[in-house]
């Protein structure tokens, strides 16, 4: 065979190759267009960004530049600044001693006596001290977010935020055999009584129907006194509140491996784990915890590329002031993917599928194959995240739907047979 006749037979095999893909590609175009095109869907908005991880190629985009309210899909970006900034152990304490006293503060690790990750770190060390004081004003914060709703002071996903939350700023209550209640010290503000109310706005009184068969979960009104009594009741010794905390370095006691607090916040898209991780980031950055220090430090540094800067104002989108674009997701997505590596990312993002991020899986016939963090609050739902293809390749994408009348259940068909079409078929 002459170098003519092999030129041509590779340009041929070479032009096939690719009006094969590019057939491919136009294929999944076509059939994402018409998803998206459901009648259901003309009077609501939605955005759907998805790239190549490996090449960063655009494979389709609907309003990828749009701003959307983003719901918990803000906690990527919480994730993504535990990630920049904190170690791999959580800050849980920082200590100086003087004159005989152990001055403490907290760091806003959320993890101290908190009823599932179960760290007592700090109690453990704390006890094994003699005299110790408690400094609480190390923080420029309210106890709520920006534009979160008033109405959700009883709700289990609202607890307020604090330099040093214990047993997560939550009461656990049942009364299946007998009144239970966590932390016990506040058994004796919680009612038995038949009414659909589970706590008083301002007041630490709880209630709990004698017909109840759940586990109540409600948060508690924080206070520095209230801190000072669990602490004293945890470590089994009084300490002293003060006004003040000594000059000098202070030292810092850590706590559980961030990655699993990480993982918890991501899979039970806990809001008080977020808001608390976020706190505890701005402890790197600063002696007084803020929330709005690490958000401005993220934005002007490690997130001044994105395409469309975002407003951000709290770690776990309770807020709707937060608007994030698809694009701006996508591309925090993709510094995730190349900052952390692949075992450790998809062990701590949420496998949407059985067991994770939805309550039942309704395709039996195939394996979850979906690595995202799901963001939902009324008349809105987003998705973004990773897609293994058939194929071997790896997708980044975030689908956000916004302002939608249909139920939230139509929406999840949409966004599932779409990213099952790229799946298959790219």
């Amino acid at each position: 065979m002459n170098r003519t006749n092999l030129n041509f037979k590779l340009f041929f095999s070479k032009f096939i190759l690719f009006a094969f893909l590019f057939a491919g590609c136009a294929s999944v175009k076509t059939t994402i267009t018409s998803e998206l095109a459901r009648p259901t869907l003309e009077n609501s908005f939605h955005g759907l960004l998805v790239v190549d991880a490996k090449t960063g190629k655009e494979i389709y985009n609907r309003n990828g530049e749009k701003y959307f309210t983003p719901a918990s899909n803000t906690k990527i970006v919480t994730f993504y600044t535990g990630v920049k900034l904190l170690p791999k152990n959580i800050p849980t304490l920082k200590y100086l001693i003087s004159q005989d006293t152990l001055f403490i503060e907290g760091t806003g690790d959320p993890s101290w006596l908190h009823p599932h990750l179960k760290d007592s770190s700090a109690i453990n060390w704390l006890k094994q001290q003699n005299t110790i004081a408690l400094y609480t004003k190390n923080h420029d914060e309210d106890r709520y977010g920006p534009g979160w709703a008033w109405e959700d002071y009883e709700t289990y996903f609202s607890p307020e935020k604090t330099t040093m939350p214990l047993y997560g700023n939550v009461i656990f209550a049942s009364h299946t055999d007998g009144l239970s209640v966590s932390p016990s010290e506040l058994t004796q503000a919680v009612l038995v009584k038949d009414t659909t109310l589970s706590r008083d706005e301002f007041v630490n009184r709880f209630y709990i129907s004698p017909t109840e068969t759940d586990t109540l979960e409600v948060p508690f009104i924080t206070s520095d006194s209230l801190t000072k009594h669990l602490l004293e009741s945890a470590i089994g010794k009084e300490i002293t509140l003060s006004e003040h905390f000594p000059e000098g370095e202070k030292q810092t006691l850590y706590g559980v491996e961030t990655d699993s607090i990480y993982k918890r916040m991501l899979f039970r898209s806990d809001n008080f784990l977020a808001e608390q991780l976020l706190l505890a980031s701005s402890g790197m950055l600063s002696d007084t915890l803020s929330t709005q220090k690490a958000i401005d430090h993220m934005l002007n540094t490690h997130l001044k590329d994105l395409d469309q800067q975002p407003r951000w104002v709290d770690g776990s989108g309770l807020s709707r002031y937060n608007l994030f674009s698809p694009r701006s997701f996508v591309q925090i997505l993709e510094k995730l993917h190349k900052e952390v590596p692949e075992e450790r990312l998809f062990g701590i993002m949420p496998m949407w599928g059985p067991n994770s991020t939805v309550k039942q899986w309704k395709d039996p016939t195939t394996e979850p194959f979906l690595f995202a963090k799901s963001g939902s609050v009324g008349n809105n739902y987003n998705l973004s995240g990773y897609v293994k293809t058939k194929s071997g390749k790896l997708l980044i994408f975030s689908f956000m739907n916004n302002h939608y009348r249909i139920p939230t259940s139509e929406i999840l068909d949409t966004v599932y047979s779409t990213l099952k079409n790229l799946h298959e078929n790219y």
